[in-house]
């Protein structure tokens, strides 16, 4: 066996799928790789794809190359182990995929016309899903949404699919309305003591946050990104005022640290 191809940098995608392969060889491979499950290596898939998003987020496109091979890596490492079961090839995956834009794209590799708008043309690519769904015996309305997606992610799908059909509301205020009602029962709940009916009212409360995210045309998870980034900004701020005055954060009281965080929010109004 030769190394030739597993050492050119210049091997490409037939040098990646050849490291593969010979990491999850039984007898010369590696032995973390060998005992992996699909299970096991789902959750790093979903952090790779997170580091991809948090590169582009940033603007660090020195970055994004390495994040984006590290997520190709992934479906690499899912498409051998599936190849090592005799389920199906990296090559059918790529196949798969090629097959389903052509379907999805009539516009371009068909005779359909290209003469129609984005939104015409995003329309069209949810009957075409609607269809592939019907075809794999998904014929509920909410049937096809992925359980692995981040919980408001799927919760603004879940809810696209229902104002498909109508089940929605037709007012932002209803949305704000029904928020604030969710809020009052969460306070409710908390006055029972059943830990279990909080769990499930805060629930119903970050389900309609993703609602009234919906209608406002905001991406929830986005927005929370931006809300956590907001977040470290302002405490590490609190937290240099704390550690120049030669002190620790736990020498600080509550008091002393909410006065700084205002000021920093007060300054970085002013700057806006």
């Amino acid at each position: 066996m030769t190394d030739d191809l597993i050492h050119n940098p210049k091997g490409g995608m037939p040098r990646l799928l050849e490291i593969m392969r010979r990491l999850r060889d039984p007898e010369t491979g590696c032995p973390w790789d060998i005992e992996q499950t699909f299970a096991t290596i789902a959750p790093y898939t979903i952090e790779e794809a997170y580091e991809v998003a948090d590169a582009i987020e940033r603007e660090a496109w020195d970055e994004l190359k390495g994040e984006l091979g590290d997520l190709l890596f992934q479906s690499v490492f899912h498409a051998q182990m599936a190849d090592d079961a005799g389920m199906f090839t990296f090559d059918q995956v790529a196949d798969t995929m090629s097959d389903k834009m052509v379907a999805r794209h009539p516009h371009v590799f068909g005779d359909e016309s290209r003469d129609k708008s984005a939104t015409q043309q995003t329309v069209d690519w949810e009957v075409q899903k609607a269809r592939e769904r019907a075809a794999k015996g998904e014929v509920r309305v909410l049937d096809g949404v992925a359980k692995g997606l981040p919980a408001l992610t799927r919760a603004v799908k879940l809810q696209k699919r229902a104002a498909r059909v109508g089940f929605d509301w037709p007012e932002i205020g209803q949305v704000l309305d029904k928020l604030v009602e969710e809020a009052h029962e969460i306070k409710d709940a908390q006055d029972s003591g059943d830990h279990d009916h909080v769990t499930e009212e805060f629930g119903d409360f970050l389900f309609v946050a993703a609602n009234l995210a919906r209608h406002l045309k905001i991406d929830p998870e986005e927005a929370l990104r931006a809300a956590n980034q907001k977040f470290i900004r302002r405490f590490n701020q609190v937290e240099d005022a704390i550690t120049a005055s030669g002190r620790n954060m736990s020498d600080a009281d509550l008091a002393e640290m909410d006065a700084i965080w205002d000021a920093v929010k007060a300054r970085e109004k002013a700057a806006d």
